[in-house]
């Protein structure tokens, strides 16, 4: 059976360091220093769990959860981007696709084609800039109706678990990568606001096992109290359904309104 040998999040954009160089200064340590964790873990498989930002999924076509499934994907190059491709593991997402469909969560959908943008390439060209690793991109929907509520993605956390557990081969080593929040309004007249008092207390749940309040939560509540771009936590929770009740820590934290979000990562400690 594989295995999950680390879970790690971390906000899936960067802004000018003008104005801000040391909170900037410390959230690239920080996003380097989890780039730097995955690398020593030498994952078969890393699963980056993120966003689109309505480059590859229309209003008229939605999809909950994608699945890309390409061997190889080339990257969109929004935000000025590298578009270098990147090497897809279309076993690994075609199977997964497969198993997931056959839960109580989300539907799950299996996609080619795929140009993966800033929600997965930010964090990529941190952890993985020499392109050494295998990546299945998972794509939680936060952008349209009906988006995934938090139990649904929990619920894909706890499939991605038993198809690594059960399904996939002996000894593939698994890490998983979710990318995006913390709060932030983007497009509204709060774009720049960050609630940290909601951050601190969803990080504090994240890192402290409590993943079954994270179920508990709705879109609405997060939409609410962390904005519209908020509800990319989802993908947090995909990562804490699949390693459930797993403690972690806090890799770095800092609240920049001038980049519009609560900029944070953190780690989640394997099963030993």
């Amino acid at each position: 059976m594989g295995r999950i040998v680390g879970g790690f999040a971390m906000s899936h954009v960067l802004g000018a360091p003008a104005g801000v160089e040391a909170q900037s200064e410390i959230v690239f340590a920080g996003m380097k220093e989890i780039g730097a964790r995955i690398r020593a873990l030498a994952p078969d498989v890393l699963v980056v769990v993120s966003s689109d930002h309505l480059n590859n999924f229309r209003l008229g076509q939605p999809v909950p959860v994608g699945v890309a499934v390409d061997a190889v994907l080339t990257p969109l190059g929004d935000m000025g981007l590298p578009r270098d491709p990147i090497r897809g593991h279309a076993a690994f997402t075609t199977g997964f696709a497969s198993f997931a469909r056959k839960g109580a969560c989300a539907e799950v959908v299996p996609l080619e084609g795929v140009q993966p943008d800033h929600g997965i390439m930010i964090p990529l060209g941190i952890v993985d800039p020499e392109r050494q690793f295998a990546v299945a991109p998972v794509y939680v929907n936060t952008v349209f109706d009906d988006a995934p509520e938090p139990a649904q993605s929990y619920a894909l956390g706890g499939r991605l678990k038993t198809y690594i557990e059960t399904v996939r081969p002996a000894d593939e080593r698994v890490v998983i990568l979710a990318g995006g929040g913390l709060s932030h309004w983007l497009g509204v007249p709060e774009e720049g606001r960050v609630n940290v008092d909601w951050d601190n207390a969803f990080v504090d749940l994240m890192i402290g096992g409590d993943h079954a309040a994270l179920a508990e939560m709705t879109n609405l509540e997060i939409g609410q109290e962390a904005g519209n771009g908020g509800l990319e936590v989802n993908a947090w929770i995909v990562l804490a359904g699949a390693m459930p009740g797993n403690r972690g820590e806090l890799v770095f934290y800092e609240p920049i309104p001038q980049w519009a979000s609560g900029m944070g990562g953190l780690a989640l400690s394997p099963d030993i």
